[in-house]
């Protein structure tokens, strides 16, 4: 399976934002500045978009290109669609509910089988997560320390879309969420002109 092992904080210096959470992060920015000095074209602030929803979500172009296909066909609106498309990801949503740090831990655990849908293990991270199902810490990664506490004393994401049980380790995907409460910070409308060129 494959999985994006690059440098997670030279992605995010490169793109701009803090994708991945890390308070170290974007530490370098801060001392080099901004070296490009030339006024970006449509053609790379578009492009820079793109790259960014990649490494919020960690996955390849092609993966992409898949997500907004489907997000083309919806009634809904093409960005909002291909957004909670990401969002609804089994590996997206065990970070999101506080399973996780990052979302490549929150990809390994569910790899591992450490995480169960509705009771039941699914080890694939771009599983779709529906409306209504229910994340849990499979009984044996409920030993594990590092585990237990993170979701415990996780003070990450409050959303209003991701319901929270402490004491029985579970996470409720309640709904789906609006386009303004995905906690990710990229032009959608860039990307759709990005790939409707």
């Amino acid at each position: 399976m494959a999985t994006r092992r690059g440098p997670r904080f030279k992605e995010c210096r490169w793109v701009g934002v803090n994708a991945i959470g890390h308070p170290k992060a974007m530490k370098r920015v801060a001392t080099h500045g901004n070296l490009r000095r030339s006024k970006p074209t449509e053609y790379r602030v578009q492009m820079l978009e793109k790259q960014k929803l990649k490494v919020y979500y960690n996955i390849f172009e092609k993966q992409l290109i898949r997500y907004y296909e489907a997000a083309l066909s919806s009634e809904e609106q093409t960005g909002t669609a291909l957004l909670r498309l990401l969002e609804s990801r089994l590996d997206n949503l065990v970070y999101r509910s506080g399973f996780a740090s990052s979302i490549r831990m929150a990809r390994q655990m569910v790899s591992h089988g450490h995480i169960l849908v509705n009771g039941k293990r699914i080890d694939i991270p771009s599983y779709q997560v529906q409306v209504g199902d229910v994340l849990s810490l499979h009984e044996k990664a409920r030993q594990v320390e590092n585990f237990a506490n993170h979701f415990r004393e996780f003070a990450g994401f409050s959303l209003p879309y991701v319901e929270r049980n402490t004491e029985e380790f579970t996470a409720k995907y309640t709904r789906l969420p609006e386009r303004e409460e995905i906690p990710v910070e990229v032009n959608d409308r860039q990307i759709i002109e990005f790939y409707s060129r």
